[in-house]
This record gives structure tokens, C-alpha cells and sequence, in this order.
């Protein structure tokens, strides 16, 4: 049987931003548009009878990531309910987390944050002139202000330390990197997760010239270089699971890595698909079949269709398969190395960038040997 280590639960299908990379509401893909605006409580309760059934059976813990849009649109006191039912129905340890833009990162929701022991990450691009280039509201509003305010709300709270696990950054190649980081070292946060900007093979990310090109690896590449000399360095997940990869260790997230995950994605409505990020590949998240928190998800994780799904998480192409730095870079996200007309059967669109910050972070490996 295959675990699954990660269920994101979407909690409200619309979203109060409109950032200008979304992978849910700009990549093509309208299938929110049928969903309910919020998740129900019967939905909720569903899932975890369902998910305590999952986790006894695969005998190790999971973690539920509250999604969206915009998971918060919930409410306060509909997210209270729905912390409450999952952590009756789902054994410790395991983990409720919530990613969130932050504005609607109250006192309340903080709280209940706190006292449901649910994890918070929130987005944040940079300083305002880089985040409110891409994370505007609905109205065409700034948002930056917003999300300070609510990181400075968490980490003022009596466990804020341990409620605030990170910040999710998504790459923006026009900005220094240097800058960037200098920036978040100033928010108080002790974790950056920087995320490269989505495409594929037929729709190429934002300010990637061709398949070979490396504008991502070498903007990774300042990164690292400024990284690695700071004294007191804020940690940042992408960097460290690779170089860890590169001496032998393990990852700890999807993304780079041999390791596999199992994961799996709630809609409002309670159905299940594939992992989100696939809804940019040509909507390639849906299962052959309608699968729901109402049936039995054990049934779906020991189906064919579940094992095809698993199994399309690692690259197939020879390109990567032939490739001495697959165990560190891990072919990258599948939704990366989809196109029409091959599927997910080609190498990231990110690989020569990888390559690129590979070699770089040998080169640093060795200096730092010989000295």
C-alpha cells in the first residue's frame, strides 16, 4: 500500500487575491469555478472518519494542509469547527497546517491556531515594491501592508515561534536576489520556501527563454552564494534538502530528492484529484474515475488508478533516467515537465537551471573541504 504523506484540503474554492502567477486561476484551468465557494462541516467530517480509517491502516501519521483560494474565507468560526473535528476524529501526530495570504490573519484565527496546534505559513514575495507587483486584490489593491501586519500579529502572539512554520516565496528573476533575502531576514521568520515561477514544455515559465536556458538556476545561484556566507542564516528548504542531498542525506518536501510522497487534494465538494499543481498541465489532476471523501479513501490509495497517479510522480524521460544528478535534483515537479503531446514523459522545464545550481553547490562543497 502506498502512504500518502500529505492531504491538501481546499476550504474555499475563490481567493481574495489575484496574483498574476496562479497556478489555479491563470494557467487555464476553470474547474473551481464548479465548485462550492466553502467546504461543508458534513464534508469535513467525512474526510476525517475517512483519513483515521487511512492513517490506521498505513500504520504512520500524515499532514492536512489547509488550502485554496484563500482557506481562511472559512471563517473563524467554521475554521474552529472544522480544527476541532479533524483533531477528534485523527490520532496524534498528526498535523494541521494552514497556508494562507495572511488577510485574514486575525487574533482569533491566531488563536485558534494556537489552541488547535495547526501550523501557519503565509505568502510573501518580497518587500512591497516586488510583492504588490503580483499579489493585488481583487480590486487591484496592494497587499503588502496587509501581510506584514499579520506576520508581526503571529510572532507576537505567546507561540508564535512555533505556530509560523515558514514563508512561501514565489520567484520573481527581475529582482536581486541579494535583496530579496536581506528582506526576509528582516520579518522575523526562521524559514523561506522560494518557489520557481510554473510551466511546461508548451507554456514556458515567466522569463525562461528556451528548455536550455538557466535565467532560474543562475538567480538560485546568487542565492546560494549570499546564503552560505551569512553568519546567521534564515533557513531555506530548497537549498538545504539539495545540498543535504548532495552529501548523502535526505529531503524533507516533495520537489527534489528520490524519496516519494504521497499526496492527495480535497476539492470543496469532497472530491479527490491529484496533486494541485497539476491543474497548470492540462488539468492532468483529475482521476479516471470520481472519487470522494464519501468513499473509502484506502480504496482509492490501493487502486490502479492511485498507482499510475504514484508512479507519474517520478520522471520517466531518458533524459532524466540516464542523469548522475537524479537523486538530488528528482526530476523535478511533475506539473514542470508536462506537454501535450508527450505527457509528463519529458525532463523539467527547470533542468538546466537545476544542473546549473548543482554544479555551483559542488563547487562550494569543495572549497569548503579544501579549506
Amino acid at each position: 500500500m502506498i502512504s500518502i504523506d500529505t492531504v491538501l484540503v481546499k476550504l474555499a474554492s475563490r481567493c481574495n487575491l489575484d496574483c498574476d502567477y496562479c497556478y489555479v486561476y491563470r494557467m487555464g484551468d476553470d474547474a473551481w469555478k464548479l465548485q462550492p465557494k466553502l467546504i461543508s462541516r458534513d464534508t469535513v467530517q467525512a474526510l476525517g472518519r475517512n483519513l483515521a480509517r487511512l492513517v490506521s491502516s498505513q500504520g504512520r501519521p500524515l499532514s492536512i494542509v489547509f488550502h485554496g483560494g484563500e482557506p481562511l474565507l472559512i471563517g473563524a468560526r467554521r475554521f474552529e469547527e472544522i480544527c476541532a473535528d479533524l483533531r477528534r476524529e485523527l490520532p496524534s501526530p498528526v498535523g494541521l497546517h494552514v497556508q494562507t495570504n495572511g488577510l485574514l490573519l486575525t487574533d482569533a484565527v491566531i488563536d485558534i491556531c494556537a489552541r488547535h496546534d495547526v501550523g501557519i505559513s503565509i505568502s510573501l514575495d518580497g518587500p512591497a515594491s516586488i510583492h504588490d507587483r503580483h499579489r493585488l486584490d481583487r480590486r487591484g489593491r496592494a497587499s503588502h501592508h496587509a501581510v506584514m501586519a499579520a506576520i508581526a500579529r503571529v510572532l507576537s502572539h505567546p507561540k508564535g515561534d512555533s505556530l509560523l512554520t515558514g514563508l512561501l516565496c514565489v520567484i520573481d528573476l527581475n529582482v536581486d536576489p541579494r535583496d530579496v533575502y536581506a528582506f526576509f531576514k528582516t520579518t522575523g521568520t526562521a524559514s523561506v520556501d522560494f518557489l520557481y515561477r510554473d510551466g511546461n514544455h508548451d507554456v514556458l515559465p515567466v522569463g525562461k527563454s528556451s528548455i536550455l536556458s538557466t535565467e532560474y538556476g543562475d538567480w538560485m545561484v546568487r542565492l546560494l552564494d549570499t546564503y552560505l556566507v551569512d553568519a546567521s542564516p534564515i533557513r531555506i528548504r530548497l537549498l538545504d534538502d539539495m545540498l543535504r542531498l548532495i552529501l548523502g542525506g535526505r529531503a524533507v518536501k516533495e520537489g527534489v530528492g528520490d524519496d516519494e510522497y504521497g499526496i492527495l487534494v480535497v476539492e470543496t465538494d469532497g472530491s479527490i484529484t491529484k496533486n494541485d499543481t497539476l491543474k497548470s498541465a492540462g488539468g492532468t489532476d483529475r482521476f479516471d474515475g470520481a472519487w470522494s471523501v464519501h468513499d473509502d479513501i484506502v480504496d482509492l490509495v490501493t487502486s490502479s488508478s492511485f498507482e499510475t497517479y504514484h508512479r507519474e510522480q517520478r520522471p520517466s524521460s531518458p533524459t532524466c533516467l540516464s542523469c548522475p544528478d537524479l537523486t538530488i535534483c528528482g526530476g523535478g515537479m511533475p506539473a514542470h515537465r508536462w506537454s501535450a503531446a508527450n505527457g509528463l514523459d519529458n525532463p523539467s522545464v527547470f533542468c538546466a537551471d537545476q544542473k546549473r545550481l548543482i554544479e555551483r553547490m559542488r563547487t562550494h562543497l569543495s572549497l569548503g573541504r579544501a579549506a
